[in-house]
């Protein structure tokens, strides 16, 4: 299956959060790897406590990924880290983690 683009999250994690966030992604539903034009995904976990957890996802297509953002799937793998940071919200604190993504075409492997 071709990888034509790739969508990277780059997420920032208090220190405090980071064994949560770990936890939320080890025991995911998987509910992204059945959806059509999904290739593919890769957590990554920096060797720098300060720097960003990378979570890197492989697509047939710019539409798959759309398509995938806009689903009930989404909402769903994304409920438990939403209502992390509605709590924290809620208790006047700050977010436990924040999220920059960043799509690109694949031009050479």
């Amino acid at each position: 299956m071709e990888k034509n683009f790739v969508a990277v999250n780059y997420i920032r994690c208090t220190p405090e959060y980071r064994e949560r966030f770990e936890y939320l992604f080890g025991t995911r539903k998987k509910a992204i790897d059945t959806l059509p034009g999904f290739v593919d995904m890769y957590v990554l976990k920096p060797n720098q406590d300060d720097d960003n957890y990378l979570v890197v996802s492989f697509w047939t297509s710019e539409q798959a990924f759309q398509d995938w953002t806009k689903s009930e799937a989404f909402i769903q793998g994304h409920a438990r880290g939403f209502e992390d940071i509605r709590k924290a919200k809620a208790a006047g604190q700050p977010s436990p983690m924040s999220s920059d993504f960043k799509t690109y075409q694949v031009i050479s492997r």
